[in-house]
């Protein structure tokens, strides 16, 4: 398969994440030192300090979780979808939504989430147990996935409908994938969009696989679509055995 990857696009998001968080850390203790002077209106400057501080500290972990976390994202949906199939293409942070894995059965929108602790879902509603304190403290909220993916498979259907107008019919879907490789409890059958942990991600696209592939033409004039998108990314070619 072939994975292409914005590689430029992580570093600068991995300086922005730091730069964030240590701006972030400073305005909050700027906020707290403002306590003990008597600077005049000094407690609206302290709300304005640790406004700021908190602000730029939730920008920086959400920032963290995506590019600074080891393994990142892309990097376990590599590992998930590695041997599903020789001419499979995934692309991670150059389309509308960041990782998306172009088969000949059609496109699968890959949303992942990192978030640990004891998840179950019923239609579209989420719940997250098990985390106790450290779901309030440098923890993202695990938030809709279902929704978060509905938007993706929305945003990657207009881009093909723009630039690959030919395309008739969009044979397009998603997948929710759960990317921590700490022990949590999951219980995902009731998702009205499929949802999996990743170690069960290729024996979901196997099945897909097997489906009834899209015409090549179709096939084609998505694959150059996005590639046209990615132009600037040098790929990265592996050579898998499906």
């Amino acid at each position: 398969m072939v994975i292409i990857r914005d590689e430029e696009r992580i570093a600068r998001m991995r300086r922005i994440s730091k730069y964030t968080s240590f701006i972030g850390m400073g305005a909050l203790l700027v906020g707290l030192v403002l306590v003990f002077t008597n600077v005049e209106n000094v407690f609206l400057y302290q709300i304005i300090a640790l406004a700021v501080g908190w602000l730029l500290s939730q920008v920086g972990i959400y920032l963290a979780h995506r590019y600074l976390r080891s393994p990142r994202p892309d990097e376990v949906l590599d590992e998930a979808v590695k041997g599903v199939a020789r001419d499979a293409r995934l692309y991670h942070y150059i389309l509308p939504a960041p990782h998306v894995l172009l088969l000949p059965s059609g496109v699968v929108v890959l949303a992942p989430k990192w978030q640990g602790g004891n998840i179950s879902v019923e239609g579209d509603k989420w719940k997250q147990t098990g985390m106790g304190l450290r779901k309030f403290f440098g923890q993202e909220q695990l938030g809709n996935p279902t929704r978060e993916a509905e938007t993706m498979i929305e945003a990657v259907a207009g881009a093909i409908r723009k630039h690959a107008p030919e395309v008739e019919e969009v044979p397009i879907a998603a997948l929710i994938v759960f990317t921590s490789k700490a022990a949590q409890k999951l219980d995902l059958k009731h998702s009205r969009i499929p949802a999996l942990h990743y170690t069960k991600v290729k024996g979901y696209l196997r099945q897909k696989k097997r489906a009834e592939v899209m015409p090549k033409e179709d096939y084609e004039a998505i694959r150059a679509a996005f590639d046209k998108q990615a132009a600037r990314v040098v790929e990265t070619e592996h050579a898998d055995t499906a």
